[in-house]
């Protein structure tokens, strides 16, 4: 047989596409062929920054191996893409049927027959589509296990009354629970959904539990973590395989031609932070990092930007450009610089960088784990509050960020949490360790090279 052609369907969202992108990339390094299908709208973003990013290299074979198409998301031309409620109505509505379409077009035109299915957990719906038309699939959670196990079980929960029937819009323990005795213990009052706001968490909910639905037709449910990150976890669902860190080769790996310009990014990377990186001395900088969704108020944003200026270090901060706020007045930055998107792996790669204050999203949290860095932790809402408690309490490689009674981190603050993290050696010394063993994973041989080999084999077969 030759190359296989996998349909990869990630959620719509950045924080999505990456992993789905990683993995797509190393699905051609193994010899298959993958058609990315993004939303029309995340489409139109994509192929946009690659244009900006490209010189005018020769076309690589990689443009042959991975195709990158599109399908409607559902929504009207006007329609707030990060409003997720919108999009979780929308999605069920119209994507299964368009993705069908998809699929049968690319059937007739007989360049290739998709013969598998790599699905975000987040559309897991796709397997039906595919189990419809004879194609097997997999889905792959591009965020914690501990998130899928949770997702697993809302029914348990629900049953358990633990959430209530009405889909968990009230929590109706007070206590901190465990899924399972292997598992650390969760607050339910940190639950994903709820703090997304009432109706939004709401169908947010209905639109997973529908997903879930059809994760018994796939045997492979891949996850993007590794056996020491969350061992209790995958103790408890054995079903999940561990295949992460998910890491783009490009940036650990110089010598792999095939992957070397950023796919999948909705904004331009600007690399010009790395020549700045290069001028600072090792250890020096604090690199600040709020992921595709974290909007803060004008109130929120000028405590960090006054707050950085205190810790009197350099600083690289991202601020996308979708950014409304302005700078406070007395803010001086002249030890910072800023940019609209970083290519993030490369820079908490960079030995000037000395910690990552972020909002904890998995991609963001994997890629420091897998480099080394310690965090200052601050969430900003879905599985970023257990994230940080993961980080700070269990693998205890990153310090929290408190707010005060109004809900604000101050800038004092931010200060002294950047001294203690600057100073303290144990933290820095676990993030080592902690990398090594991460590492370990994906080299030959490792855990999470042998299960993605194994799932390769089997679409090969």
């Amino acid at each position: 047989m030759g190359a296989p052609t996998v349909l990869a369907l990630p959620y719509p969202a950045q924080g999505h596409v990456n992993p789905m992108m990683t993995f797509a990339q190393k699905l051609v390094e193994n010899g298959c062929k993958v058609i990315f299908v993004n939303t029309e709208f995340n489409h139109r973003r994509v192929v946009s920054s690659m244009v900006k990013q490209q010189d005018s290299s020769s076309p690589d074979e990689e443009e042959s191996l991975l195709k990158l198409v599109s399908i409607p998301d559902g929504l009207g031309p006007d329609d707030d893409r990060n409003d997720q409620a919108k999009l979780c109505e929308a999605i069920p509505k119209s994507m299964p049927e368009a993705l069908e379409k998809l699929i049968e077009d690319i059937h007739v035109k007989g360049e290739n027959r998709i013969n598998f299915i790599v699905a975000d957990l987040c559309m897991a719906w796709a397997l039906d589509v595919g189990s419809k038309l004879g194609i097997k699939g997999a889905v792959l959670c591009p965020a914690s296990a501990t998130l899928f196990t949770l997702l697993y079980n809302i029914p348990m929960l629900i049953d358990e009354g633990i959430i209530d029937s009405d889909l968990g819009l009230t929590i109706t323990t007070k206590k901190r629970i465990r899924i399972s005795p292997s598992m650390p213990e969760m607050d339910p009052e940190d639950f994903f959904w709820l703090n997304m706001g009432g109706l939004t968490g709401k169908k947010v909910l209905q639109y997973l539990l529908h997903c879930a639905r059809s994760l018994h037709l796939t045997q492979w449910w891949l996850c993007n973590t590794t056996h020491e990150l969350e061992p209790g976890t995958l103790l408890f669902l054995p079903k999940i395989i561990p295949i992460g860190p998910l890491l783009r080769s490009n940036d650990n790996d110089n010598n792999k031609s095939a992957t070397t310009k950023p796919m999948g990014q909705f904004w331009k990377e600007d690399d010009s932070c790395m020549s700045w990186l290069d001028e600072q001395p090792h250890g020096s900088v604090l690199y600040v990092a709020f992921g595709s969704f974290t909007l803060f108020d004008q109130n929120q944003f000028n405590e960090l930007a006054l707050g950085l200026d205190l810790t009197n270090r350099p600083f690289l901060w991202v601020i996308r450009e979708d950014n409304k706020m302005a700078y406070p007045h007395e803010f001086q930055g002249h030890k910072g610089k800023i940019v609209n998107w970083a290519p993030q792996q490369k820079v908490l790669s960079h030995p000037a960088i000395a910690c990552f204050l972020t909002h904890c999203g998995w991609n963001s949290t994997m890629e420091g784990l897998s480099i080394g860095v310690p965090f200052l932790c601050w969430p900003y809402f879905g599985d970023q509050l257990y994230n940080k408690e993961h980080i700070c309490d269990e693998l205890k490689v990153g310090l929290g960020i408190d707010k005060d009674e109004n809900g604000v981190v101050s800038r004092g603050e931010l200060k002294t949490k950047v001294e203690q993290i600057f100073n303290d050696e144990n933290i820095k010394c676990r993030c080592v360790v902690l990398k090594e063993k991460v590492m370990k994973n994906i080299a030959k041989g490792g855990t999470s090279y042998e299960n993605f080999k194994s799932f390769v084999k089997a679409i090969k077969e």
